[in-house]
């Protein structure tokens, strides 16, 4: 899910408290997308449907903030330090990539050299990697902190989901039909199928589902006051990565490892 989603109207039309003046400065910094190191106004004002004018009064202040740097040769913006110091206080706070450091690696050096061991949490309607533990063999996914995957269509995405709780699930579902009404019942058929197979598995799968090329088992990892759902996954390359390994063999260490964190 790659497209840019606008939240802020709709979140306003229901919320008095709700700013839409800093929703919109951080639609503006969601524009960026992997691989994209500069946008211009035009470009900006496409993605988040803003008039010119008022993005560029956005990207004005963000330049003020430091969260922007401008480039006047070119007209165009690039994610300022500013940003990373966002980012990276917040993945300093999450310890739960500190303590799941051992247990990934332990799934990723295991029998199969191809696996990536990833731990997400939710988004929006997406999943974004917090820590990533990348195969040991050169030609394999390329994984990175900070990526996003589809909740609903993807292995680690719908292992959050049958980690929530009632009121959570809720509050997703209610997200999706404000963003994409349309979409809501492909959701719920997603879902319906997650819970079916967690509860006679103990995880969740994805083979081909976010990415044709691309198998994939998940758990939940619930932090310990339960405010908090992530997903960790296993998984890599179909041609390398097959289903069958990873339920024989990747499954039960990969339940085991979300036991070990849910706990600690």
């Amino acid at each position: 899910m790659d497209d840019f989603l606008d939240t802020s109207e709709h979140a306003s039309d229901k919320d008095r408290n709700f700013i839409t003046a800093l929703a919109r400065g951080l639609d503006v910094l969601r524009c960026f997308r992997p691989n994209e190191l500069e946008l211009s106004n035009t470009d900006i004002s496409e993605r988040t449907g803003l008039p010119k004018a008022t993005v560029s009064r956005l990207t004005h202040t963000l330049c003020k903030l430091e969260y922007l740097v401008a480039d006047p040769r070119t007209g165009t913006y690039r994610l300022g330090a500013g940003v990373l110091l966002l980012g990276f206080g917040v993945l300093s706070a999450l310890d739960i990539t500190d303590r799941a450091v051992t247990e990934m690696q332990a799934l990723r050096d295991g029998p199969n050299s191809y696996i990536t061991v990833a731990l997400g949490e939710r988004h929006g309607l997406d999943v974004i990697y917090l820590a990533v533990q990348p195969s040991r063999e050169h030609v394999s996914l390329t994984m990175r902190v900070g990526m996003r995957l589809p909740l609903f269509a993807s292995a680690i995405g719908r292992a959050i989901l049958v980690g929530m709780n009632e009121d959570q699930l809720n509050a997703v579902f209610e997200y999706g039909r404000e963003i994409d009404p349309e979409g809501q019942e492909e959701r719920q058929k997603h879902y319906a199928r997650a819970k079916v197979e967690f509860e006679a598995h103990g995880y969740c799968t994805g083979y081909g589902d976010w990415r044709r090329d691309v198998n994939g088992i998940a758990v939940p990892v619930k932090s310990l006051n339960g405010n908090r759902v992530f997903g960790l996954n296993v998984g890599g390359p179909s041609f390398h990565v097959k289903k069958k390994q990873l339920e024989t063999v990747f499954a039960k260490r990969l339940i085991r490892a979300g036991n070990v964190l849910s706990l600690s």
